[in-house]
């Protein structure tokens, strides 16, 4: 409904409410949340002479956003939605000759905030609640996060506490699901066959299964794939592509072990035993058994018998199936909880992008989609990470590459004919992509977040099947600004 006439470049410019002479200019974000196919804004901070184009939240279109820097001081503003001035109700506003406007009021130094309550227009909403307002403004555009509200240390040991208490009376036997299938790999499959398997299933890893000894030995993962494949490369190696075709798991293992130097006084290898958790144990320890051994999933395992013999595979779990059992208890008494409604850029999660006068914070591995394939899967070796985010040459976010990816070249045995320096990072996302738009972001694989949601809507996204990590990306730009995996949501609780 059309709430007011139509703004236009000749509005008389001294009517409009004052801001404070200053060339500090502060980015700030305004969000219209209630749909549209064309969104704009315009406001008294740029004299109603030119109409900004807002951008839908990737994952959310019904959600339009943009930042732009005003000056210091009191401002109105207003959205035009498909060809019409509307306003937001649930944002402070007023009725003027222009029909209804948002207010919005933006200080930097409390003297100032007392000099434009006194000026600020009677009837407007906005002495309600002005420092609770000023607060959200400045969260939600992230870049005044030293201004934010911060928690006390007690409200975050409070909240820790409660999580500790919920995941160590709660047990494994709570994460089954009420039907499904879990796969398991014989030790003497051929390398190249496991491999298909791990594709043709869409699954990272599967626990393998040792018909001699009767139980469960180990995993086979998409990591062991990336390593294959870079021995495959160097030259100096002893595995050839013919013996892949004939090469077991079991092999493969032992040969793992030599490389990573695991051998014993006598000179054998012993590969790493297998990580893995019972129904009955409690999902702290579950949860700590996944960070500490640095792995994606653990394997439950149940046993009639007493000495382990007779071994049931039920499950695997992970912490995003943990993270949804907290997130469906906490769900409706949130406010148990009080370090989830901060937003994540005021909390030390995740990993960003350093700023200046941050050399020592850790860099975030970042590559452009011409980079090599070769130079990918050196990366995620190297720096121990499980995915990097792929950018343009703005930093802004195209797609992600995930160790996961690397058994899309099972298909038609592309691993064969390929040199993974010759090949772009973008040509191996388009394997097995039946249907890519190049650089299209795809929902389900590259998921997103901004630096101002709140850690309990990060929460509740991560617990999603499949999303393992959130990129942070800026409003509207999409430049890269860090990413928050569940690991570190779990680090982060556990303290």
């Amino acid at each position: 409904m059309n709430t007011g006439q139509m703004f236009n470049p000749g509005m008389d410019a001294a009517r409009e409410p004052a801001s404070v002479p200053d060339t500090v200019l502060i980015p700030m974000r305004f969000v219209w949340p209630y749909g549209g196919r064309i969104v704009f804004l315009s406001g008294s901070f740029n004299r109603w002479s030119e109409l900004l184009p807002m951008s839908p939240v990737e994952g959310c279109p019904t959600v339009f956003q943009i930042i732009w820097s005003i000056p210091p001081g009191y401002h109105q503003y207003k959205f035009c939605v498909d060809g019409e001035w509307r306003h937001d109700e649930h944002q402070p506003f007023i009725s003027s000759e222009y029909g209804i406007v948002n207010t919005v009021l933006l200080a930097t130094e409390p003297n100032f905030m007392h000099g434009i309550n006194q000026g600020m227009p009677s009837g407007s909403n906005m002495d309600v609640d002005n420092e609770a307002f000023q607060r959200l403004v400045q969260i939600s555009d992230g870049s005044l996060t030293e201004a934010a509200e911060r928690i006390s240390e007690a409200d975050l040991q409070v909240s820790r506490h409660r999580v500790s208490v919920f995941l160590s009376t709660h047990t494994a036997y709570e994460l089954l699901p009420e039907s499904g299938k879990v796969v398991a790999l014989d030790i003497d499959l051929p390398v190249k066959q496991a491999f298909h398997i791990l594709y043709e299933q869409g699954i990272s890893m599967a626990p393998l299964w040792d018909f001699s000894k009767a139980r469960f030995v180990g995993v086979l993962s998409a990591s062991d794939f990336i390593l294959i494949l870079r021995e495959l490369g160097n030259h100096g190696s002893n595995l050839t592509e013919e013996e892949l075709e004939t090469h077991t798991i079991s092999a493969w293992k032992q040969g793992k072990a030599y490389l990573n130097r695991q051998i014993d006084s006598h000179g054998k290898a012993f590969p790493r035993p297998l990580v893995y958790a019972g129904p009955n144990d409690n999902l702290k320890d579950v949860a700590r058994k996944i960070l500490h051994n640095e792995v994606a999933t653990v394997p439950i395992i149940h046993s009639s018998s007493q000495d382990g013999s007779f071994p049931q595979l039920i499950h695997i779990a992970s912490l995003s199936g943990i993270l949804k059992c907290v997130c469906r208890y906490f769900r409706h008494c949130s406010s148990s909880l009080p370090i989830l409604k901060l937003p994540i850029c005021a909390i030390p999660v995740g990993t960003w992008v350093p700023k200046i006068g941050e050399p020592n914070r850790r860099p975030l591995a970042m590559l452009r989609p011409s980079a090599s394939l070769s130079a990918a899967l050196n990366l995620l070796v190297q720096a121990q990470v499980s995915s990097i985010p792929i950018v343009d040459d703005n930093d802004s976010l195209l797609d992600i590459y995930c160790r996961s990816d690397i058994t899309a070249l099972a298909k038609d045995k592309a691993y064969a004919h390929i040199n993974l320096s010759e090949m772009t990072i973008h040509q191996a996302l388009q394997l097995g992509q039946d249907s890519y738009s190049p650089y299209e972001l795809r929902s389900q694989r590259c998921q997103m977040c901004l630096p101002s949601d709140t850690l309990h809507k990060v929460m509740e996204r991560l617990a999603n099947p499949g999303v393992r990590r959130l990129v942070i990306v800026e409003a509207g730009s999409k430049r890269v600004e860090g990413i928050v995996s569940l690991s570190d949501i779990f680090k982060f609780l556990f303290g």
